[in-house]
């Protein structure tokens, strides 16, 4: 018991620590992009009234931190009136501010895309594994042979290229010249399908080989000669007692893997008009200088990476039960 509670003190302060430096990143990286958000939404025909009105409204006449420095007076505090004071204020009563452009709750606009990228970031799963698995056991059961040698190639082949490759390549076989699917779009299910094999392929390509190592490892040990000699079916001996201890680095990479899924989706969603966070972040949120809704779509996108790995944690540990033990 003493320890589960350790656990989860532990878990919860490096979620904080992960929120804090992300924020602080995130918000140091923002003042030094050039640009300014108020031309950048105004227009260049805006006067210096709007422009005033505009930063006044949001904030923007403030310092960045609670230090700043000129060439005039040196370093300067500023005290508590800051945006970054200003912001972590709103953060912990669950505030993520206002969109500069829109003046909509940024926690809203997040919501109403979160699904979708979450969506796309399972769907590119899915296929990774249901490509991975059969492939990797088929090319560890066979090692060295015809079909362990196409597996690696296709695998190598996968991870070389890159996702803005994949992406167009697959919208012109299948969208262009065969017409199966729609180029762009997630208005129907199937519009899914394209993104996400996108998506997945070099993940399916990591996952491939990382089951085709396990499987060939784990077939030297001493539990599965003792199962052979128990009179057990090759099939039963891979699929019931191999594949079960050759799953768990497996559900780690998986696991770390979602944070590079949701960063890859912020091309894939651009390749495909995706309506997902990515998308919402790197159109609406960087190409508009609108500072707080990058603040919100980056601290969101952490948070699930931090609640992802504690949740492949618990899935390794049930995988691994010498992992309780110790």
């Amino acid at each position: 018991m003493k320890y589960k509670i350790l656990s989860a003190l532990r878990q919860i302060a490096i979620l904080l620590l992960v929120v804090w430096t992300v924020v602080s990143l995130v918000t140091v990286l923002i003042e030094l992009v050039p640009g300014d958000p108020a031309t950048t939404i105004l227009g260049e025909q805006a006067t210096i009234e709007q422009i005033n009105a505009f930063n006044e409204k949001h904030g923007l006449n403030k310092p960045a931190f609670f230090v700043s420095y000129n060439s005039i007076e040196g370093l300067k505090w500023n005290g508590a009136d800051n945006r970054y004071a200003d912001y972590w204020i709103g953060l912990l009563q669950g505030d993520l501010g206002k969109s500069f452009r829109t003046d909509q709750p940024v926690l809203d606009l997040i919501l109403a895309r979160y699904p979708s990228t979450i969506k796309l970031a399972l769907a590119s799963m899915l296929i990774a594994v249901g490509i991975a698995i059969p492939l990797g056991v088929l090319a560890g059961r066979r090692k060295n042979s015809l079909v362990d040698n196409i597996s690696s190639f296709v695998a190598l082949l996968g991870i070389s290229l890159p996702t803005f490759v994949i992406g167009p390549f697959l919208v012109y076989i299948f969208a262009v010249k065969l017409r199966w699917f729609a180029p762009t779009g997630s208005a129907n299910p199937e519009d899914i399908l394209l993104p996400a094999f996108t998506l997945g392929a070099a993940l399916s390509a990591i996952l491939t080989r990382m089951v085709r190592s396990s499987i060939i490892e784990e077939l030297g040990e001493d539990y599965v000669r003792t199962a052979r000699a128990k009179g057990l079916s090759e099939r039963k001996v891979v699929y019931k007692h191999v594949l079960k201890n050759g799953l768990i680095p497996v559900v780690t990479i998986l696991g770390l893997q979602l944070g590079v899924l949701l960063a890859g989706a912020i091309i894939t969603e651009k390749i495909f008009s995706w309506q997902g966070l990515g998308l919402l972040l790197l159109d609406d949120g960087i190409g508009k200088r609108d500072y707080r809704l990058v603040q919100g779509c980056v601290l969101v996108i952490s948070v699930t990476y931090i609640l992802a790995n504690s949740l492949t944690d618990m899935v390794y540990r049930w995988l691994d039960p010498r992992i309780r033990l110790s």
